[in-house]
């Protein structure tokens, strides 16, 4: 039996993993912890942490379970580069799984990006487009950074000079090594993502829709039965999905 703990309990993601757990048998959930609470209390508890608080606050829960020996599953995002920098260190003492998204179907939509890019070649036209709904706080989402990602390594770019996120005003004619990525968000969406590949005469699209939390739940909690049977490192969930 694999004890789990789930940081960020109370919000959207932690409720669908509250009630998507009791699915697999092979987990037991021993520990919730939201604001005010104290994960060093009950660390001790737990083989793996699954962590969907706060972008602020996952590096100090990684130095934690560092410190006790225990797997972590980090879910949250937006984090800037100190805290990138921070939560990483902690790979060289446990095994982590950080996913931008848990969804089987998104990390499939993964693996076709990077095959359509590598097919289509470099005269096609790149951009990323997703919608979430109203209460999300970062733009774009991990997810269409990702995606993002992909699309640059793929094309040799750094993504941080090829990236044009919306566009505004006399902007110039579409360079191309420009990647585009649009953030909408309204409603209740709980995520949509679209890969374009646009030339002349025709285009591709790549979509995955989300309309349930539980997809993502279930592949953080499929993450962690994997997690705890890995050496310390950084993983991801193509890892834990077998498809590199």
């Amino acid at each position: 039996m694999t004890k789990i703990i789930i940081t960020g309990s109370k919000g959207r993601m932690g409720q669908a993993l509250l009630a998507c757990a009791p699915q697999h048998r092979e987990l037991a959930v021993v520990g919730q912890i939201d604001l005010g609470d104290d994960l060093a209390s009950v660390i001790g508890n737990a083989d793996v942490v699954i962590d969907f608080s706060l972008h602020h606050a996952t590096s100090r829960i990684a130095e934690l379970c560092a410190r006790h020996k225990k797997a972590l599953v980090i879910g949250t995002t937006g984090h800037d580069d100190t805290e990138t920098f921070e939560i990483k260190r902690a790979k060289e003492h446990i095994p982590m799984v950080w996913a931008s998204n848990y969804s089987t179907g998104v990390n499939t939509l993964f693996w076709l990006t990077r095959k359509a890019a590598e097919i289509l070649g470099p005269d096609y036209d790149l951009e990323v487009v997703e919608m979430h709904h109203r209460l999300k706080r970062d733009a774009p989402s991990g997810t269409a950074k990702s995606l993002a990602e992909i699309l640059a390594q793929i094309r040799h770019l750094h993504l941080n000079k090829a990236a044009r996120h919306g566009r505004h005003g006399i902007v110039g004619e579409r360079t191309p090594h420009e990647i585009g990525i649009h953030s909408i968000r309204g409603g209740d969406v709980v995520g949509d993502h679209t890969v374009i590949f646009a030339t002349n005469g025709e285009r591709l699209e790549l979509t995955h829709k989300a309309s349930s939390r539980d997809t993502f739940a279930n592949g953080a909690l499929r993450a962690a039965l994997w997690v705890v049977k890995q050496k310390p490192g950084l993983y991801d969930m193509q890892d834990v999905l077998g498809l590199k």
